[in-house]
């Protein structure tokens, strides 16, 4: 490999010559190495992010007269050509670095700096006629920019997990009414309990997810304010006073989101607390989904000696020495996602807290684990929603018997014989292997055709006089 020979602060450090990024990319991959985990959500929106960030003060930068038009041409150029995914090979670096995220930012600074100079048939390296410093970072710190990112970032990402929930949503109501009419037994403690329809049992689904999008989208008012113009510790040193207002004004342009100033730059770049709550609003997700996909797991169980109330689709085979056996295996996936998820609020909350006094040192670490947890939804419920939720059949057969099986449906002769009667009906029936009808009147309690009238599961799905 052929080197060039950049400078920086502490001395001269050997590049790649290709590498469009420089001295102090070079070192922090010395000192931290590549990293093994960028990829996917956090490699994708972070990068853009900080490209977003760097286009739009570029931006107000020429406009506030402080960078010529020539020079922020050049970086809006390359700042376009990171977000349209180019460059990509050039940011190796990961979570494992200074805890401001000072190398993430300083990388893109070199790379667009570089990528300016070889546009204007200059000489990587040189820092001429471009500056990762004085220009491409001018009016920045890292200690603003890279909250800003987080804060984009996650937005952006946040659109993306909205839109896939909405689908499954979507396709559990559908599902809701495709069963509206369906009688099955309820299950509470996983025992037998009082009727209800499948359904209604879907119902519950659709709006846990439904209320999951919502909460999704209260998280959202705080984690579009924006740290930019704070600087190094929230005073906005080195800033022009119109900076702040018109560089987020663009970065709303450029992202097509309603963003704004933190009010206070001080706790936005102290703290990272709606970062935190996003994260612990992810987790409620996943919990929701967790449930749901276990339920269809348990309801599907069988074929023949479990409740075999669902039928999933056969994706594909189940087992590798049991011919014939299916699983459910896109509610597994689906379960798996959502047991990292959980797992990852506990990294966010301990990162959310870490730091000392004016700056939160977790910074890579919160972003990286958050894109993280979306990244895992956003790639285990597309197979949950259209392998699994939309070709669910009933069982009709099945929920049929194991309707006429339930003892539970004694509960509804509470109001005319008691609830100590009932408990006698229900266990006679049980220990010597009768129907209710039949306990019932053998204990003199109700005649058979009294039976009929009260306990039909159709009068007991919701209240009655």
């Amino acid at each position: 490999m052929k080197f060039r020979v950049e400078k920086d602060t502490l001395g001269s450090v050997k590049v790649p010559e290709n590498a469009l990024y420089g001295a102090q990319t070079e070192r922090a991959l010395l000192n931290f190495g590549p990293s093994r985990v960028n990829y996917g959500y956090y490699s994708y929106f972070f990068v853009r992010a900080i490209a977003t960030v760097k286009k739009a003060a570029a931006q107000t930068n020429k406009d506030l007269g402080l960078l010529s038009a020539k020079k922020a041409q050049l970086i809006i150029k390359a700042a376009d050509e990171v977000l349209e995914g180019k460059h990509s090979h050039e940011f190796l670096l990961g979570i494992l670095q200074s805890g401001s995220g000072t190398q993430s930012n300083m990388n893109m600074n070199e790379v667009l700096a570089n990528r300016a100079i070889q546009l204007a048939n200059g000489k990587v390296g040189s820092k001429k006629p471009v500056h990762p410093n004085d220009d491409v970072n001018m009016g920045q710190s890292s200690n603003d920019v890279i909250p800003t990112a987080m804060h984009v970032a996650t937005v952006l990402a946040a659109d993306e997990i909205i839109v896939i929930l909405n689908l499954l949503a979507m396709t559990l109501r559908k599902k809701s009414k495709e069963f509206k009419e369906i009688i099955k037994v309820g299950r509470t403690h996983l025992m037998d309990a009082t009727p209800l329809t499948l359904g209604a049992e879907f119902s519950g689904y659709a709006t846990q997810v439904k209320n999951g999008i919502v909460r999704i989208k209260s998280c959202l008012p705080h984690l579009k304010e924006l740290a930019l113009g704070g600087t190094a510790v929230g005073t906005g040193l080195n800033t022009h006073p119109q900076f702040t207002t018109k560089t987020v004004r663009n970065i709303s342009k450029i992202t097509k989101q309603t963003f704004k100033s933190a009010p206070n730059k001080y706790e936005a770049i102290a703290a990272h607390d709606a970062l935190v709550q996003f994260s612990g609003t992810l987790k409620t997700v996943a919990v929701s989904l967790l449930k749901i996909a276990n339920d269809i797991r348990l309801l599907s169980s069988g074929p023949r000696c479990g409740l075999n109330e669902l039928i999933l689709p056969a994706n594909e085979p189940g087992s590798s020495i049991m011919p014939g056996k299916v699983n459910p295996s896109q509610c597994e996936s689906m379960m798996m996602a959502c047991a990292k998820v959980i797992g990852n609020d506990t990294a966010v909350s301990i990162a959310g807290a870490g730091g000392n006094l004016e700056l939160n040192t977790f910074k890579p670490l919160i972003i990286y684990t958050i894109l993280d947890s979306i990244d895992f939804l956003a790639e285990s419920l597309p197979g949950f929603t259209f392998a699994c939720i939309s070709e669910i059949k009933p069982n009709k057969k099945q929920i049929q018997k194991n309707l006429e099986n339930s003892l539970m449906l004694v509960t509804v002769l509470n109001k005319h014989i008691g609830y100590d009667k009932a408990a006698l009906i229900a266990q006679k029936a049980y220990t010597e292997n009768k129907t209710l009808k039949e306990a019932a009147a053998a204990l003199g309690f109700v005649t058979e055709k009294q039976f009929d009238k009260i306990a039909q599961p159709q009068k007991m799905l919701k209240p009655s006089k």
